[in-house]
């Protein structure tokens, strides 16, 4: 298991900055997760690490011993690519091993191909053809070629990409049973703010290039260090109102209530709390102390709950996740609580968190 160590990691392309001094350590035998919209930089990051992308600045390290001038072939790193690039006129064996040199003999890549086949379960695959395999079965034979050998690093872009909706999930859990079974240190890249959740260990969100907060799925989803992070992870994200605050008492035409515990000087800030961390006023006993009146616009029904679009008179719109099978109709105004251990501040300037509540109760 391989410790990977990215210290003010930059990468231009002329003039545009595609990641900009990304410091992130990566802990031996980990599943860590970079994830981030579109040309945030998450991809580029992968392909430095790989190798197969030249370093503007800073250096990547593998166990301490730097790497940034180690072309990739040399880097000891497999690949699982978003496009499977398997090779269509040969068997899933012969993918898995293909393009191996003469540092094992045909009884070693035989076993070692074996070995991975039995780990990924597809063992019964292996005198098949790519055309002859499912979406699900390509990708087990595509990460049974980054595997096999043993590397020191797996980085994984975006492999579930192409698959279905029910397909990725299994896949998902294959991922992760595939880790905890063989331990390689792995990084994974994805857009999808669910599967960086589900997968990582940890989990490095990134925006225009800069690292915004590397954490835990729940203390990232907890604790969010900033306005981006806070609406990016989560479905939806946190809901964001501009309000002024009073000696720590709420100050906005649709809100009352007080923050307890806040003894920051900026009275201007950004008020934030999740959708599921709202209740319809009626069922809750802090009614009375911290409220929210909104216009419902649009009911959407999830099966699981209600998402309620809801609409402020100073034109914010905010969403709620209620329980299922009750009748909102749109128009009506309804009387929302939200939990007071559970709001966020936020710098309206700069986004940065100013406060969190306390947090789930355990």
């Amino acid at each position: 298991m391989t410790a990977v160590t990215l210290k003010k990691v930059s990468k231009r392309f002329d003039d545009v900055v595609a990641v900009d001094g990304i410091d992130l350590e990566v802990l031996a035998g980990e599943f860590l997760v970079i994830v981030g919209p579109s040309g945030c930089g998450k991809s580029t990051t992968l392909r430095m690490i790989a190798g197969l992308e030249e370093v503007s600045a800073g250096e990547i390290r593998f166990d301490g011993q730097p790497v940034t001038e180690v072309s990739g072939r040399n880097r000891d790193v497999a690949m699982v690519f978003q496009d499977y690039a398997l090779y269509p006129h040969m068997s899933a064996r012969r993918n898995i091993t293909f393009g191996i040199g003469d540092e094992f003999n045909d009884d070693e890549i035989l076993r070692r191909g074996g070995t991975a086949a039995k780990n990924l379960w597809i063992e019964g695959l292996l005198g098949r053809k790519p055309a002859q395999m499912s979406g699900g079965e390509q990708h087990s034979v595509a990460l049974g070629r980054g595997i096999w050998r043993g590397p020191s690093v797996v980085l994984m872009g975006g492999p579930l990409s192409y698959l279905d909706a029910k397909l990725r999930v299994e896949m998902r859990s294959e991922l992760a049973r595939l880790h905890r079974d063989i331990g390689t240190t792995t990084i994974y890249v994805t857009h999808d703010q669910t599967e960086a959740m589900t997968l990582g260990d940890r989990v490095a969100v990134l925006s225009e290039g800069e690292l915004k907060q590397v954490d835990t799925p729940q203390q990232l989803y907890d604790f969010p260090e900033d306005v981006f992070v806070a609406t990016f992870i989560g479905d939806p994200g946190m809901n964001l109102v501009p309000v002024q605050l009073s000696e720590s008492e709420i100050d906005h035409p649709d809100f009352s209530g007080t923050v307890k515990g806040y003894s920051g000087a900026q009275q201007n800030v950004i008020f934030g709390v999740r959708p599921e961390d709202f209740t319809i006023s009626a069922e809750s006993a802090t009614a009375a102390e911290n409220t929210v009146t909104a216009e419902l616009k649009v009911s959407e029904a999830l099966g699981d709950s209600l998402m309620l679009h809801c609409l402020l008179t100073t034109g914010e719109s905010i969403v709620v996740r209620s329980p299922p099978r009750q009748d909102f109709r749109p128009g009506t105004q309804l009387e929302l609580a939200y939990d007071p251990e559970r709001l966020h501040l936020f710098d309206p300037d700069s986004g940065a968190a100013l406060y969190h509540g306390a947090g789930p109760s355990s």
